[in-house]
């Protein structure tokens, strides 16, 4: 067993036994081949240690072999090159590396051996410059890289160093082998072969003196090769990979066989995925009893009325427990989530792989959730001991009543703007390519010391990182392939030896299939076929021109360079020659001279060389990974309005699959394209149509077609294994359930055995089982990889659906789908809408259309189709995207010009450039390379001939079926989107609602896991319905012994019933009634289940029956019908966006403010809260008092905010605009005192920092500053001392020039005073009362009363005692104390904290305000960088599901954001806001007239409404209503209704143009009032008491008594006078 071991030196054999023990089979047979020198393939299974099998080798001659060699070269340089396809394995294995280096240095001491030091280096894109410098200045032997870092390499001077190579290490090839990153490699190590082969030559010609004998000896020495090593886990065909491995030379495969060492289960905590209820059966997984409680928080109304239906309130029943303690309906999620948990906390460490980032980062959010809430229930059980702090929410940032304990639970996030959980309340963290690289680095070092208890990952963990602490992999939702769930899997016990655990969790019934299929195959080692592609053009191009910058290379040459590797193995010399002249300036044509050639080319000589800056471009520009772009997704610009036209974006991949009519999904809102454009995609708005998830979701490129036969095979030999039970139909047996002492679908016991040996646990198998019985129910077979059904089903709009249902994966789908669009345009004249799925093809047909033969739809001459897809891939978007890439890819059009990155969108413009320019040269090299890429590498056309071939031939046949409603199968693809719907939390109900009702009832069924409909079936439709169905008459009457038909007309007349109500209606048998409502339901004549809750049927049943909670209800499938097209109807138009009006008063009723004496708060703890809701809003400080708390809180009176204020709650900020006197009054905003946005608004720090200059003196505010900067606050008088102290200290006196003359500079006391005010304008100081803002604005008004009455009268002021000045009473202080720190770095990090926080809390504080967050409403509070500042923000967010987006108000632009209970808010609005008026200023943030709404339009004589202080508005839930300027004593009375164009054109001076109404008395009332009390204590005349307020014209007509106007205003207590109409 040992025997390899004899291979190495003394010290390595010592070290590896003592290490080790043996050899594992892998490295005895790796180990020989290494020694003779030949290119060796490794597969081995995960943690066999293939990986030091081959490094030890390679150590043993570095350490000890060679140091007695004198022939060798003793230049410095790399002589081992290990390259890996991720960076984070490269850094890995180099530091793996070191224990076998020092472990055999220590055993070459121990014998007295004198072991030489060996180097390692790691470069990647990581790689600082300072790293890449001494790696160039001081080459190491190891050298650890990625393809992309050996590129670059090459194409620098820095390459020299790999001329040394000996050994090159491939690791994980099967990642890049059948990639055109594997093609970039392949010719890099071409490159690497002449590099060192030009270097031998040189040596041995510099060390021989004899010409002959270095020509011989240097033929010698050019005969060896670099030996080539490839490593592998899983790989096939394994001689593919060699051949890519050895480029044409020969290659050793070592392939011990055997099987790796796995546990592999598949757990399923749902009993019967229809019934989500079933989990809560005891002792299965993932179920918890709900506690009894009157209040479920965080679930919609109609939830709730769930929970109440199915007595969660009332009694002991027990619902599923969401991941935030919500009772949530129609979700599997929960369960999914608690049994991961539970397996979490049951393991030592666990890594979670999921298919996507964003589910990555939402189960990381709900995993830290449940376990921050089970450790703080466990906490708190431990500790009953009254703590009156956690009343408010232990998390809660400003102690806030009603805030959840957790702003959001994502860790991990990469901005690291949302992140609330710390310490031991983290549990899991999320690893993706988002996440930022320091952050990766730091989960993948505490992963590998066993610091983590979880990691959910998508592949980025994937590859052969050692993560030897972990004990368990558990994987959500399907593979992406089997090679990927092999690699995953292996993640755990990955060490020699070791077993690898892993649970698969599916999601669906659908993915039960394909995650056993996936499971046996993984354990038969049954991968993907490795395809190296074939003849890359533009790799070819690419690398060209990097060999060319750095030599000139002769044209022969090179191309037999080129063809050594496999990928380019067949490539035709004309087509190398077409390479190299597009690259050369071959194609000059004027459609061409916008690009500019790299190479030239000497036809003659046949030398090609770079042109100048192609060295660059090489390297700016290289490798094969795409720029993948977003396309942004707007709305037309005349929908927009004053809102973002932005809906969102979407990756430029997916484009290439929709059409224009496609309905897609962004958000929570559905919308329908209308353009696609080079670079952006034109949507309009479609409310509740059915809508593509997957096209927006989808990620990789599509199922393999040979696992795509697997799972077809699956379906097959199971379908062929189902017994249902005996004597009963295949329909009656998918109705029955064990729960009724039935015997359900089940498998023959080899098929069971079978499945339990793949590890489907027992649910999992009867799931399995269900689904299949289904499906054959509905369609009468099964589709597998040898019968194919067309299933053809009416939607909700009356048009069809036809279904083909195939196994054969999307690449084989997506051009088949292609071909029949063509088809259907082409012989029928319309756009039949064609989507490719995994598992099929849905056609979007019109009515009438629906019973197109099949033949004419599917089947198609296996050649001609073939032809087809060739001729129409070159319109696709997806050709034109490729093509951009390709371009790219080339440096025919790079990436990067020197010393700039070229934006996407330039890239997009130039690509659609040359494409068009390209398409009128015959042959161009990348048009040809595109339409490969798309035929080859996207679709796989062979496989499609294979599947028409078979078709033609009868091998696979199709089936065609008419179904009412979907089947399991067809459901599945159709309405896939509506797995987020049922799998996710956010959504809002409006959308909800209709997202389902778009689905017939069985489908409701399955998603709903029972019939309870009343959640989606509006109650109000249905009594409108039976009223209906009450006035039909008929002209025959029944007979009484007429039972099936009595009970059918009944049925057809009635909506929901119950079985007790037609026996004691109809005044029959409960035998025949059940035994006929059995029978009708059986016949999909009659539908079960709970459609409408008892309190709001049309007819009450009995108080008996009314103790029966939820009992079963009976509706005709033509009455449900009825039903569900007006409650979709209803369902849609509450997801149109609400107007503008009605949002208006959505806002108020938010915000609290109602009309005088309707005010929502009172009291201290009520302007709390206003404070709060405002915080941040900077306005003229005479409008707080005055209009803004006295419309929110009823009989406000100032001493409530000197309370807070004094309290130390409160702190008030000031600021101004413009550049006006420090003794004016500016504009006053209000902050929480622990807010982390008081920071913003101070800059005292930098006002001290700067207070003193070179020669030490200070100004005076800075004076001020440095007294109050060590804390505290002080009186006037005290603060003045201080200052003048430190004023005196520092200041330099004034020096007379003529005299010379030494002038002391004064302190004045006024001086001192303007001094303080410019500071608290500044925002750096505050008091602890408002007094002296109101003392200072009745300063001013008093001032100016004072001159015009001595102006008017003559009279001189009186003479006054000396009094306090109460501009400077209370305590003042500075804004927030500044922490100081002189540790640069922590500062840094500190700040970057705080301004996370402060992002995070102003879209809280936003949110609070307004309720969503829109462009036009961010407009209007003035934030620094606007929306665009905040966006990002918000889009992250959505991605943690914290948010939702969608088009909620009109107007407002697309990109709108919002929490789901805000947004039902909105769509139920309360009728008794239709009645509402409400007086408000202006600028008060509850109004949006003049800011985020336009004023309604008025006559030209009117005065044109402004938002200015001192104005008031007046609105209604029709809109503004009156608006009035107080100083200018101006009215404007709006029109009731909007006015057209050519009206508004038309003069109004006629006073009938005045609404004189019910409304407009309401409005003028109310603005008396709110003026009456604006003007006392604290509005217009503050200080001087009530004050008169007249007005002497409306819309620019004189307001006198004759007005019509005139005696509405009297009603409402104004009075005539001369100058119009006055209110005392």
């Amino acid at each position: 067993m040992c025997e390899s071991l004899n291979l190495f030196a003394e010290p390595t054999q010592i070290w590896f036994k003592h290490a080790f023990g043996q050899p594992t089979e892998a490295q005895n047979q790796t180990w020989p081949a290494i020694k003779t020198g030949d290119n060796v393939l490794v597969i081995a299974p995960t943690g066999s240690g293939k990986t030091l099998a081959a490094f030890l080798a390679a150590i043993d001659r570095l350490m000890v072999h060679d140091k007695s060699k004198h022939t060798q070269s003793q230049r410095a340089g790399v002589r081992v090159l290990y390259i890996s396809p991720l960076k984070a394995l490269a850094v890995d294995v180099a530091k793996n590396l070191e224990r076998p280096l020092e472990g055999i240095a220590v055993q070459c001491e121990a014998q007295g051996l004198a072991a030489p030091t060996i180097t390692i280096a790691t470069r990647s894109g990581d790689t600082t410059a300072q790293e890449r410098r001494r790696i160039a200045s001081h080459p190491p032997d190891i050298l650890v890289t990625t393809p992309e870092s050996l590129y670059l390499l090459l194409t620098s001077k820095a390459g020299r160093i790999l001329s040394t190579v000996e050994t090159v290490i491939v690791d994980e090839i099967h990642a890049i082998a059948g990639t055109k990153r594997g093609a970039h490699l392949a010719l890099s190590l071409e490159r690497l072969e002449n590099l060192v082969a030009e270097s031998r030559k040189r040596e041995v010609m510099d060390k021989s003196h004899d010409s002959a004998k270095a020509k011989g000896a240097g033929n010698a020495r050019n005969e060896r090769h670099i030996q080539r090593i490839g490593l592998s886990a899983t790989v096939n065909p394994p001689e593919e990979a060699a051949r890519f491995l050895g480029g044409g030379r020969p290659v050793t495969i070592i392939n011990p066989g055997g099987r790796p060492a796995m546990d592999l289960k598949m757990v399923e905590p749902l009993e019967n995925m229809r019934d989500l209820q079933s989990v809560n059966a005891k002792h299965r997984a993932g179920g918890v009893d709900a506690e009894k409680t009157p209040h479920i928080s965080g679930v919609t109304p109609a939830m709730q009325r769930l929970a109440e239906r199915k007595g969660i309130v009332e009694s002991d029943s027990s619902a599923i427990i969401g991941a935030r303690g919500d009772r949530t309906s129609g979700s599997i999620w929960p369960v999914v989530e608690r049994s991961i948990l539970d397996e979490i906390l049951t393991h030592h460490t666990t890594l979670v792989f999921v298919n996507s980032r964003g589910v990555a980062e939402k189960l990381t959010a709900r995993l830290n959730d449940m376990y921050a809430e089970q450790r703080n229930d466990a906490l708190t059980q431990h500790d009953a001991v009254n703590d009156d702090s956690w009343s408010a929410g232990p998390d809660s940032p400003e102690g806030r009543e009603g805030f959840a304990k957790h702003y959001d639970a994502v860790v991990g996030s990469t901005t690291m703007l949302v992140g609330s959980h710390e310490g031991d309340d983290v549990i899991a963290m999320a690893h993706h390519g988002s996440v930022s690289k320091d952050r990766r680095k730091m989960i993948e070092e505490r992963l590998k010391r066993g610091e983590l208890r979880c990691v959910v990952a998508t592949s980025s963990l994937e590859l052969g990182i050692d993560m030897g602490s972990v004990d368990l992999v558990i994987q959500v939702d399907t593979p992406l392939s089997v090679s990927s769930g092999l690699q995953r899997v292996g993640r755990a016990d990955h060490q020699v030896g070791g077993v690898s655990h892993a649970l698969f969790y599916p999601l669906t019934r659908q993915q039960i299939v394909t995650s056993a299929a996936s499971l046996e195959s993984m354990m038969a080692g049954d991968i993907e076929s490795l395809a190296v592609p074939r003849n890359p053009l533009d790799v070819l191009a690419q690398q060209t021109v990097a060999e060319a910058s750095m030599h000139n290379l002769k044209a022969d040459e090179w191309y037999a360079t080129v063809c050594h590797s496999a990928p380019f193995a067949g490539l035709p010399r004309d087509m190398f020659d077409a390479v190299i002249g597009m690259m050369s300036g071959a194609y000059n044509t004027e459609e061409f001279s916008a690009f500019k050639p790299r190479l030239m080319w000497n036809k003659e000589e046949g030398v090609i060389s770079a042109r100048p800056g192609a060295q660059k471009i090489a390297v700016t520009s290289g490798g094969t990974i795409p720029d993948r772009g977003l396309y942004t997704v707007v709305l037309p610009e005349a929908d927009a309005g004053k809102g973002q036209r932005r809906v969102g974006e979407l990756d430029e991949e997916m484009v290439y699959e929709s059409r224009v009519g496609d309905v897609i999904t962004l958000g929570t809102s559905s919308w329908q394209i209308q353009e696609i454009t080079r670079d952006r995609v034109v949507v309009t708005p479609a409310p509740g149509r059915t809508a593509r998830l997957p096209f927006w979701h989808g990620e990789g490129a599509g199922r393999d077609y040979g696992f795509s036969r697997t799972i077809g095979r699956f379906l097959r030999e199971t379908t062929a294994g189902l017994e249902l039970p005996s004597g009963s139909t295949q329909e009656e047996s998918c109705h029955r359930t064990a729960a009724e002492g039935r015997l359900q679908p089940h498998f023959i016991p080899a098929i069971t055995h079978r499945l339990q040996h793949d590890g489907l646990d027992a649910n999992a198998i009867t799931n399995l089982a269900n689904l299949l019985a289904e499906q054959q129910t509905v369609t009468g077979v099964v589709p597998d990889d040898r019968t194919l059904v067309v299933e053809r089903t009416r939607d909700e709009d009356g048009g069809w659906r036809v279904v083909l249902l195939s196994p054969f994966g999307r690449r084989v789908h997506e051009p088949w789908a292609m071909a029949i669009s063509r088809r259907l345009a082409a012989r029928y004249g319309f756009e039949g809408q064609a989507y490719a799925a995994d598992d099929g093809i849905v056609i979007q047909l019109p009515d009438g259309e629906g019973h197109i033969p099949v033949a004419d739809l599917f089947l198609f001459d296996p050649e001609d189709l073939r032809s087809d897809v060739e001729r129409q891939v070159g319109e696709s978007v997806l050709f034109a995207a490729r093509f951009r890439e390709c371009a790219a890819r080339s440096l025919f059009m790079p990436r990067s010009d020197p010393g700039r990155r070229v934006p996407l969108w330039q890239q997009r413009l130039r690509a659609a450039q040359l494409l068009q320019s390209a398409r009128t040269a015959k042959n161009f090299p990348l048009l040809l390379e595109t339409a490969r890429e798309c035929l080859q590498d996207v679709y796989d056309m062979p496989a499609l001939h294979t599947v028409m071939t078979g078709l033609e031939t009868g091998n696979i046949i199709i089936k065609d079926v008419e179904t009412e409603t979907p089947s399991p199968f067809a459901e599945n693809i159709l309405f896939g989107f509506v797995g987020a719907v049922m799998y996710q939390y956010d959504q809002p109900q409006a959308e909800r609602n209709a997202q389902l009702l778009s689905l017939d009832p069985q489908v409701l069924e399955r998603l709903l896991g029972s019939t309870n409909m009343a959640q989606v079936l509006d109650p109000e439709v249905i009594r409108t319905v039976e009223q209906e169905l009450g006035e039909r008459t008929f002209w025959n009457e029944l007979a009484a012994d007429d039972i099936v038909g009595r009970i059918a007309r009944y049925a057809k007349t009635h909506g929901p019933f119950t079985t007790e109500q037609i026996i004691d209606e109809l005044g029959i048998s409960a035998n025949d009634a059940v035994h006929e409502l059995d029978r009708l339901a059986s016949l999909g004549e009659l539908l079960k289940g709970h459609f409408v809750d008892n309190d709001s049927a049309a007819d009450s049943v009995s108080d008996a029956q009314n103790n029966t909670r939820n009992p079963e209800q009976w509706l005709h499938k033509d009455v449900f019908r009825r039903i569900r097209q007006r409650s979709l109807a209803k369902a849609r138009k509450a997801i149109k966006p609400v107007e503008l009006a009605a949002y208006q008063m959505f806002l108020l009723d938010r915000q609290g403010v109602g009309p005088v004496g309707g005010e929502r708060y009172e009291g201290v703890d009520g302007l709390m809260r206003v404070i709060e809701q405002l915080e941040g809003l900077a306005l003229p400080a005479a409008l707080w008092e005055s209009s803004i708390f006295p419309a929110r809180v009823r009989d406000y009176q100032p001493a409530l905010l000197d309370e807070l204020l004094t309290s130390g709650d409160v702190v008030w900020v000031g600021s101004k605009a413009g550049a006006t006197g420090a003794m004016e009054a500016g504009e006053i905003s209000f902050h929480p005192a622990d807010s982390v946005l008081l920071s913003d608004a101070s800059n005292a720090a930098d006002s001290i920092q700067s207070g003193s200059t070179d020669n030490g003196s200070a100004t005076m505010p800075q004076a001020i500053l440095s007294a109050l900067s060590t804390g505290g606050a002080f009186h006037a008088r005290q603060l003045m001392d201080a200052a003048k102290h430190i004023w005196n200290e520092t200041a330099e006196p004034d020096i007379n020039p003529e005299t010379g003359e030494i002038i002391p500079q004064e302190w004045s006391e006024q001086q001192f005073k303007d001094a303080l005010w410019s500071l608290v304008w500044q925002g750096n100081i505050t008091n602890s009362s408002f007094t002296p803002v109101r003392a200072l604005m009745s300063a001013g008004q008093n001032s100016r009363h004072k001159t015009t009455v001595s102006r008017r009268r003559g009279r001189v002021a009186p003479i006054r005692r000396a009094t306090t000045d109460m501009s400077l009473s209370g305590l003042w202080s500075l804004t927030i104390v500044q922490i100081h720190n002189d540790d640069d770095a922590q500062v840094s990090e500190t700040a970057q904290s705080i301004q996370a926080e402060r992002v995070l809390a102003t879209v809280d504080v936003l949110l609070d305000r307004y309720g969503i967050i829109a462009q036009p409403l961010v407009d209007q509070e003035k934030l620094p960088g606007g929306f665009s500042a905040l966006y990002p923000v918000l889009k992250r967010m959505e991605e943690h599901g914290r948010l939702v987006r969608g088009m909620f108000v009109r107007g407002f632009g697309a990109a709108q954001f919002a929490e789901r209970e805000t947004v039902d808010a909105l769509r139920h609005s309360r009728e008794s806001r239709e009645q509402t008026v409400v007086a408000l200023s202006v600028l008060d943030p509850a109004s949006l007239s003049g800011a985020a709404i336009d004023w309604p339009q008025v006559s030209s004589e009117a005065i044109k409404p402004t938002r200015r202080a001192g104005s008031l508005v007046v609105l209604s839930a029709q809109g503004p209503l009156l608006y009035a300027t107080v100083k200018s004593k101006h009215l404007t009375a709006f029109p009731s209704q909007p006015q057209s164009a050519d009206n508004n054109k038309q003069d109004a001076n006629a006073s009938d143009n005045i609404p004189i109404d019910t409304m407009m008395r309401k409005a003028t009332a109310e603005l008396a009032y709110a003026l009456q009390r604006a003007s006392v204590g604290t509005g217009f005349g503050a200080g001087s008491g009530p004050v008169t307020v007249t007005f002497s014209d409306v819309n620019g007509e004189p307001l006198n008594a004759r007005h019509p106007f005139a005696r509405t205003l009297h009603q409402a207590g104004f009075v005539p006078v001369p100058q119009g109409m006055r209110l005392y």
